[in-house]
């Protein structure tokens, strides 16, 4: 196995969540490997302007995220 195809395993087991600090059933969420790290050029349009809006939101509409083990679908 390819480390790029390694590395896209692991990243598919973890998700990094911007929970909202205002209402409790709101968050985002976001496949990513266990330290964090998102794979930008991996993500549509919509989904990377959604991260980077979230990002830019903690503390305002966002709590600091979290990285948790992906719920399997």
């Amino acid at each position: 196995m390819s480390h790029s195809a390694s590395s896209m395993q692991t990243a598919a087991a973890f998700e990094i969540r911007f929970q909202s600090l205002f209402n409790q059933g709101r968050a985002l969420a976001f496949p990513c490997d266990s330290a964090g790290m998102v794979n930008l050029d991996a993500m549509s349009e919509k989904a990377r302007n959604n991260y980077l809006f979230a990002r830019g939101m903690i503390g305002r509409e966002y709590a600091t995220p979290y990285v948790q083990p992906r719920e399997p679908h």
